[in-house]
């Protein structure tokens, strides 16, 4: 077994954050920064950091949520 290694991202965002198309009203929301690298970020806790997603992995998530399959 391959032990989990941590890794600590280090891009940071060339695009401003701007709040996600799918926000709710109940303050359940997600900012991301898109670009050819994509950061998903939780607007209620900024300093914990974000998720960075590559273009293949980032449209296919969008496609899955156009899709109303989430």
């Amino acid at each position: 077994m391959t032990p989990h290694r941590t890794t600590i991202a280090t891009f940071v965002p060339i695009r401003p954050w701007h709040k996600a198309t799918y926000t709710n009203d109940r303050g359940e929301c997600v900012e991301v920064s898109e670009g050819p690298v994509t950061g998903v970020r939780d607007t209620k806790h900024r300093g914990l950091g974000a998720l960075f997603f590559g273009a293949d992995e980032w449209q296919a998530f969008l496609d899955c949520a156009k899709a109303d399959r989430l």
